[in-house]
């Protein structure tokens, strides 16, 4: 007894025209997928940072060694980086300055993280024209204002590293950065 393809109670004859067409589909989108995803792949994995890039893309500091009125100079993707452990009579200082008296007006708390008042951790470089101010290291010029002056274009900071007289129109920029315990901080 012959059957009929066509009158198939399920649907599933080999010659019906869905499935093929569907077969047919199937077998022409796999590897047109594949394909594409080998010619995507480098292309955007290309623009990926590169392992160097990475591993400057933050910096640990250890703070254990830096003394009340000290600070130190470390680098921070590529630029210097100032860490200084401000003395309580510069934290009082910084906090008595009017913010109407600031061109870029940012008191010390902002600068700074909670309970970390002493720890003042800026990029050392000018806003004006980008070089790098003194004041850091002991017997370097830190200007009338006792934080850091720029010896290019005369740019003074104060010990918050807030512009306070020259060219430069904005404060010395405060990178993120956390402490990952009392004595060291990631920046980055």
């Amino acid at each position: 007894m012959a059957t009929d393809d066509n009158n198939d109670p399920q649907g599933e004859s080999p010659n019906d025209p869905r499935r093929r067409d569907f077969l047919n589909i199937a077998a022409v989108a796999f590897p047109a997928a594949a394909g594409a995803v080998a010619v995507v792949f480098p292309l955007v994995n290309q623009m990926s940072p590169s392992a160097d890039v990475l591993a400057e893309s933050t910096t640990t500091v250890d703070l254990s060694k830096i003394q009340p009125g000290q600070g130190v100079i470390t680098t921070f993707r590529k630029q210097p980086l100032f860490v200084r452990n401000l003395t309580p009579k510069e934290v009082a200082e910084a906090n008595a300055v009017p913010l109407s008296e600031l061109r870029d007006p940012e008191t010390l708390e902002k600068r700074t993280q909670p309970g970390h008042e002493n720890w003042l951790i800026t990029l050392g470089v000018c806003t004006h024209l980008g070089c790098i101010p003194l004041g850091i290291n002991e017997g370097d010029n830190r200007g009338k204002f006792g934080g850091y002056f720029c010896p290019c274009h005369g740019s003074q900071y104060d010990t918050a590293g807030r512009i306070r007289q020259g060219p430069a129109p904005k404060n010395l920029a405060v990178p993120p950065y956390k402490f990952t315990s009392p004595t060291a901080v990631l920046v980055g």
